[in-house]
């Protein structure tokens, strides 16, 4: 079932007392927690548009990211973390329900304009589970799965919500520029607010703070969605001049992660001088690969042996960096090399706060006991990606080494696109880079993947 929270601001009165009246009722058929001093606190961290290796601990070498650095030894990093998706709402909508992005009715992008629906209603999200188990649940930063009530964070399940709703805002006027005509996007518990000329990342760790502060007595769930290094990119002032040698579009990029480790290590300090980092869950991971798009000057980011890029289903638009951390269970300094995705973190994090499975159907699996050991298997046996809609949706299957992609896509070169065979078969262990298509050579393995596929297609009601 769905639990519904409405802040109060947005309620008339009798709503309001319908509310007060069910909501022990509401709370007594969601899930149960462990007591309070059990539960850790829990800040999830999305950046966007970071690339693969896209930090110093994942093997960029030209770039300065201390404080995410620090917190892959004070934790364990992920090798093969796979993305929900390669675009931004398909993948949040991983996220945020632990089900594949088409299941949750988000296989593409949801409009970024006002009035517009996104992620279905219907759907139970990570904050409204916590919720339900009496955490505060608080949305900082991008949304980008709906823009009507009961599509923008206060309807799914989050308490407060500072940010904006569409896919990218500049970060100092907050307007989207996308397609006229320009509008200004910024939002604070869906009452429209303005902070015209001050720096969003900045403005997101001041919200962060406040929000931390006000529930630091009871175990709180913060969404910080940041807005970077996705374009406008707006790297500050000083790592403007830290990478003015670097050529572009490598030095815009290198700008804006750089500020996105320096905003985050802020956030960090905040918890060390408030004593909450010992107790709380960080996880921190990109939504997908890298953008090669006009608006990021044709790329920038660092997908190192991998093809692709945002937008496509080979290993540069779905692998990425990722990030788990709670000193007081999970190890220090450690890696993990199993399958993992992004739609884990839900039942991951439901596991770890000590809370019941969801009884609907999750396509993610909880990643405690690899995240306790590094000889835990990882609990996919495959995993299935779809992106788009209809016949010309681009898919892909993994499973063991082997993984086949329907309609590739090659998104590598933003400038010139590389013809690609339509359905790509490639061995990871042998060619990481996914350069030869092995498709004929290996017809039974083909039709294994494309039956897993179909089975998929057919739990979901879709159509061949």
């Amino acid at each position: 079932m769905r639990c519904h929270f409405l802040t109060l601001p947005s309620l008339t009165f009798p709503v309001w007392l319908l509310a007060t009246t069910f909501l022990p009722v509401i709370a007594a058929l969601c899930p149960s927690a462990a007591s309070a001093a059990d539960r850790p606190n829990v800040i999830l961290i999305y950046t966007d548009d970071q690339g693969s290796l896209d930090l110093n601990c994942f093997g960029s070498s030209d770039l300065q990211t201390p404080n995410l650095d620090a917190l892959a030894e004070r934790g364990v990093r992920f090798t093969q973390m796979y993305a929900p998706s390669a675009i931004c709402s398909a993948s949040r909508a991983g996220l945020m329900t632990g089900r594949f992005p088409a299941r949750a009715g988000v296989p593409a992008n949801v409009s970024s304009s006002q009035g517009q629906s996104g992620m279905p209603e219907t759907e139970v999200t990570i904050a409204e589970w916590l919720r339900a188990a009496g955490y505060a649940t608080g949305h900082i930063g991008k949304w980008h799965l709906g823009y009507t009530p009961d599509t923008m964070p206060n309807g799914q399940g989050f308490q407060y919500s500072f940010g904006h709703m569409g896919g990218c805002i500049d970060n100092y006027s907050h307007f989207f520029y996308w397609n006229g005509p320009n509008r200004h996007d910024l939002w604070r518990n869906g009452q429209e607010v303005f902070h015209d000329g001050e720096f969003f990342l900045d403005l997101m760790v001041e919200e962060a703070g406040l929000f931390i502060d006000a529930h630091r007595q009871e175990p709180f769930f913060l969404y910080w969605a940041i807005n970077a290094p996705h374009y406008p990119m707006q790297g500050t002032s000083k790592w403007r001049r830290h990478y003015r040698s670097l050529p572009s579009p490598r030095r815009q990029y290198a700008e804006f992660v750089s500020t996105v480790d320096e905003k985050v290590g802020e956030l960090f300090d905040f918890l060390d001088r408030n004593s909450l980092r010992e107790h709380t869950l960080i996880i921190v991971q990109s939504d997908h690969g890298h953008s090669t798009e006009e608006r990021a000057f044709w790329g920038g980011g660092n997908a190192g042996p991998y093809r692709g890029a945002k937008g496509c289903l080979f290993e540069g638009g779905i692998r990425v960096p990722s990030i788990a951390s709670w000193p007081a269970r999970i190890p220090q300094g450690e890696v993990r090399e199993q399958l993992a995705t992004g739609c884990d973190w839900f039942p991951t994090i439901a596991d770890l706060c000590g809370l019941s499975q969801p009884d609907h159907h999750l396509d993610g699996k909880s990643l405690a006991a690899v995240l306790e050991s590094s000889q835990a298997p990882s609990p996919h046996d495959h995993f299935f990606w779809l992106l788009g809609r209809g016949h010309n949706a681009q898919w892909a299957v993994r499973r063991d080494d082997w993984k086949l992609l329907g309609n590739a896509n090659d998104r590598s070169d933003g400038k010139n696109r590389v013809p690609v065979d339509k359905l790509f078969l490639a061995n990871l262990n042998q060619d990481i880079g996914e350069q030869k298509n092995l498709a004929d050579e290996h017809p039974a393995i083909v039709a294994e993947l494309q039956a897993i596929r179909q089975q998929h297609l057919e739990s979901m009601g879709m159509e061949e």
